[in-house]
């Protein structure tokens, strides 16, 4: 069966049928779905059965591996949620839990929007996400496609942000932002990144800003970046540029980390969900006015 390419919503995503993921892949092969990445941002593989090893090969088709320790500030930096799985390549995503502590992490509930790792200098380019154990309801996940947030905007906002930056910090708390008027910045991992990024492949502009994890602009005073912030956000949560993914056992997502935000919902604590996730490394984001 040859690979086919059907879109998942008139926003971002599509889903890739006719390749089996758990076998290594022709070079046609990720050519051709590493073309519909950069097209959809975000790809959805349904009905796959991977073990750890083979979703690592999976994912080193597409550039190296990015690593567990992150490249933030401060430097000494620890994280405290995480499960016995640290600093292995790949992450576990879960609320499952042994002798009352997670296995993973992020276990419970749900997770406003983010790119991953934007505190980062070096944020991680991609992530691999592998569903083995689903909730019967909720703990989906949302993704939006930046490029249509940064297009949508109108010209006097686009001209508002150009060459602004913006404070970017995470301390593991998943549906509100960190209060750094409580806490000391050199505490948590952070790192200022240009609100609008061109992508290295593309060379397309996209939004970095998210709600979870974007704090202050550079330059203005609180209520100047605050009022700022929360027009950017109505373009970037917008639904008309958003998918829902529903997920199923054996399903494999693959997202753009500079092109997509996602975010995820709720869902009942004593039902399982078990994920794990690879990702590869990206460099520092450049951004569109450089």
């Amino acid at each position: 069966m040859s690979i086919s390419i059907h879109p998942l919503s008139g926003a971002i995503g599509a889903e890739i049928r006719g390749v089996d993921i758990s076998k290594s892949l022709e070079a046609a092969e990720v050519a051709i779905i590493r073309q519909a990445w950069l097209d959809y941002c975000v790809l959805l593989f349904r009905n796959q059965e991977l073990d750890a090893t083979q979703q690592r090969e999976f994912v080193r088709s597409f550039g190296e591996l990015g690593g567990r320790k992150a490249r933030v500030e401060p430097s000494n930096y620890k994280h405290t949620l995480d499960g016995p799985d640290y600093n292995a390549d790949a992450m576990l995503v879960s609320n499952i839990r042994q002798d009352g502590k997670p296995i993973g992490v992020l276990p419970d509930g749900e997770m406003w929007f983010h790119h991953d790792m934007s505190y980062a200098l070096k944020p991680n380019r991609a992530s691999f996400l592998y569903a083995m154990e689903v909730p019967s309801i909720g703990g989906d996940t949302m993704f939006a496609n930046m490029y249509a947030a940064y297009a949508n905007m109108p010209s006097r906002l686009k001209e508002r942000i150009e060459g602004l930056i913006v404070l970017q910090a995470f301390d593991e708390i998943q549906d509100q932002r960190i209060n750094l008027s409580a806490r000391s910045l050199e505490s948590v991992p952070h790192c200022f990144q240009p609100i609008v990024l061109k992508h290295p492949e593309t060379n397309k502009r996209a939004i970095y800003v998210s709600r979870l994890m974007s704090h202050r602009i550079e330059g203005l005073n609180e209520a100047e970046s605050e009022a700022l912030l929360e027009e950017l956000l109505a373009y970037t949560e917008s639904p008309a540029i958003r998918y829902t993914h529903v997920w199923r056992p054996g399903d494999l997502l693959m997202w753009d980390n500079l092109c997509s935000t996602h975010a995820r919902t709720d869902f009942p604590r004593d039902q399982r969900r078990l994920m794990r996730r690879y990702t590869i490394a990206g460099e520092a984001v450049t951004a569109a006015w450089a």
